[in-house]
């Protein structure tokens, strides 16, 4: 697993979205990025976490950010999932997990006394530069954009 920091260049990832859109990394060259992986579609702590975002979309605009949601899930699960809670921003299916391997975010997970392979919860804050500018361990799900502002106005 792929352990990254912050200060380093964030890996160039490809995908791609619910519209069956190609996206990369690339394609926000000179922008600031806010990409976080969330483990599951349309379950409790990841649909808070999309909803906020949403909420505070045009706040997070307003600053530059681009959003952008990875989780292993397929197109079809990710375009219910935009459906439902009218998520203005792209999710990118990794169903082979690659992205989030380079993202160091694959990995084993316990729950409930079970141990099980999946995504770690983790959002990187990417600069216009590429590299990565903050790292969030464990966001906050319901507050997930304040703690994205904070940690951007901490470092600059």
């Amino acid at each position: 697993m792929t352990t990254l920091t912050e200060s380093k260049k964030a890996p160039v990832f490809k995908g791609v979205d619910q519209n069956g859109d190609k996206i990369s990394l690339t394609d926000f060259k000179g922008k600031k990025v806010i990409l976080y992986f969330y483990p599951k579609d349309d379950t409790p702590g990841c649909t808070a976490q999309a909803c906020n975002l949403r909420d505070n979309y045009a706040v997070l605009l307003q600053k530059g950010f681009t959003v952008i949601g990875v989780s292993a899930d397929p197109v079809k699960s990710h375009k219910k999932f935009e459906t439902k809670y009218k998520l203005p921003f792209p999710l990118i299916a990794d169903e082979d997990k690659k992205i989030a391997e380079q993202y160091g975010v694959w990995g084993e997970k316990k729950f409930m006394g079970k141990t099980y392979m999946g995504i770690t919860r983790t959002t990187f804050l990417i600069g216009e530069e590429g590299k990565i500018k903050k790292i969030i361990n464990k966001p906050d799900t319901k507050n997930h954009t304040e703690e994205i502002l904070n940690a951007w106005n901490e470092i600059g």
